[in-house]
């Protein structure tokens, strides 16, 4: 008999990666519903200059996440054997250490960094206990890895539907109270909390200070190149609101923040969901090239399906929710961010799924080179453009650097052999004629909130008839697959 170590064999990983993508998607599905709605409440409970502020102390804390981690978590989940307990206390003792360093550092300048952008007494405790949540949220690591790897998503989400439930039912009861700024604050220390008792309770792990230098060793030559990725992300993002806070008012920075964050929700709703599933799943197939080819033509699919109406159906609404909604006229002056961003989050759809893919065949420094690449246009262009367009030009930044990005197809496809386009091709048409039909019967349709409710209707009821007619057999194909996956057939007991 097997035991429980043994490695997944192909046809269970196949399985367990639909299933996984289905109930994690579900579950992840109130997660993410309940997110969209409360950020939503939040944005008429809270100024746009409110929000500039914690999009900025947010940034910064990134800066320290993506220090306090040398790529170890990656490289347990992409790790080809079975991680041995060497290998899981030698990580937890390493970012332990790294994660104590940065937050006594965080404590020590925090006052000075309060000061540099006039963050007031308010923005001080929200940054002081933001840095605390990275010391809770670092306790988590281990016991998250080991759900991920062994596929087990059920449990892995539901410590994130009850962060989630918790961080904005606080924040929205503390805001309506007046709170402002400290809703967020308070709300922040509950949801590191609660994660981390959860997470303990469905994935025990006993922590452990160690090390093993040849543990060490394997895992930092995947998990070294793979941070680097990640640091340089974060210079060609967090760290970019960092500078961008200083130099624009909040309130612009709050423009940024909100367009950003609501023309990525697609992003968030399907893609987050999809990759947290296929990076441990493509690792575990990253031996049977074939079978990863038609894994990752599926993921695209799935993921462009979800995506594409979704941002098209967006930037259509966007208008007629800002003038219909009460006390949200005050976001109007970020709509041209939104449809730029917008832009964005289609080329992300795909071009992060296959990025992805290349983290888990072992291929980080591919993705290091081209990341450096795109940081340096992002820098140059975002500066440029603020000069040309002023706050709008960073958003006229993000959708060329997005659009440059495609260039990652050409390396995935010299490692493995995909077909993008076949993937991709209906989901795009089927949008397109949604959006312009969207536009086009806009003006006949009331300005209220049933016009609102009328066209989400409308264009949800053209996406499906269009889908049925350009991808029938793709559409049936991928029901069967995923139905025979999440609801197998149970052998006849004599």
């Amino acid at each position: 008999m097997a035991n429980s170590n043994q490695e997944l064999d192909i046809e269970l990983i196949k399985k367990k990666a639909i299933s996984g993508v289905v109930t994690f998607t579900l579950r992840t599905f109130f997660i993410q519903a309940y997110t969209f709605f409360a950020t939503f409440i939040l944005t008429i409970l809270l100024s746009p200059e409110i929000f500039g502020v914690y999009f900025v102390v947010l940034a910064l804390i990134n800066l320290l996440i993506y220090f306090s981690d040398i790529g170890l978590a990656a490289a347990l989940i992409q790790k080809k054997e079975e991680p041995t307990r060497k290998d899981l206390v030698t990580t937890f003792t390493i970012q332990q250490s790294i994660i104590l360093i940065l937050v006594l550092a965080g404590f020590i300048f925090s006052s000075k960094i309060a000061n540099f952008y006039d963050l007031g007494s308010d923005g001080l405790l929200l940054f002081r206990m933001l840095v605390l949540s990275l010391l809770l949220s670092s306790l988590k690591t281990i016991p998250s890895i080991l759900l991920e790897r062994h596929l087990s998503f059920t449990k892995f989400v539901i410590p994130q539907i009850a962060e989630n439930f918790v961080f904005y039912t606080l924040a929205i009861i503390l805001a309506t109270q007046g709170f402002g700024i400290s809703s967020i604050t308070w709300s922040v220390l509950a949801r590191g909390l609660i994660g981390l008792l959860l997470v303990y309770i469905l994935s025990p792990f006993r922590p452990g200070i160690g090390f093993n230098l040849q543990s060490a060793k394997k895992l930092v030559s995947f998990g070294i190149p793979f941070q680097l990725n990640s640091i340089i992300a974060l210079a060609k993002d967090d760290f970019l609101i960092v500078i961008l806070g200083k130099i624009l008012p909040f309130t612009q920075v709050g423009y940024i923040g909100w367009s950003q964050r609501f023309a990525f929700v697609p992003l968030r709703f399907v893609m987050d969901n999809v990759i947290k599933v296929t990076f441990p799943a493509y690792s575990r197939l990253q031996h049977d090239l074939k079978s990863l080819s038609s894994a990752i033509e599926k993921s695209l699919f799935f993921v462009t399906f979800s995506v594409y109406p979704f941002v098209a159906g967006l930037v259509a609404i966007a208008p007629r929710v800002i003038s219909v909604i009460p006390n949200y006229q005050k976001w109007e002056p970020a709509l041209p961010l939104l449809y730029f961003f917008a832009l964005n989050a289609v080329f992300a759809a795909v071009n992060t799924t296959l990025t992805n893919a290349l983290f888990a065949i072992g291929k980080p420094s591919i993705i290091l080179k081209l990341m450096i690449l795109w940081t340096t246009l992002t820098w140059v262009l975002t500066f440029l453009f603020i000069k040309l367009f002023g706050f709008v030009g960073v958003a006229i930044a993000s959708a060329l650097v997005a659009a440059s990005t495609s260039i990652i197809v050409y390396f995935v496809k010299r490692e493995i052999n995909i077909s993008v386009i076949k993937s991709i091709y209906g989901p795009i048409i089927a949008s397109g004629v949604m959006l312009l039909f969207l536009k086009g019967i806009e003006e006949n349709l009331p300005n209220n909130v049933l016009g609102l409710i009328l066209m989400i209707i409308a264009g949800s009821l053209v996406y499906l008839a269009l889908s049925l007619i350009i991808l029938k057999e793709r559409l049936v194909e991928s029901l069967k697959t995923v139905f025979a996956a999440v609801f197998p057939k149970q052998p006849h007991k004599f």
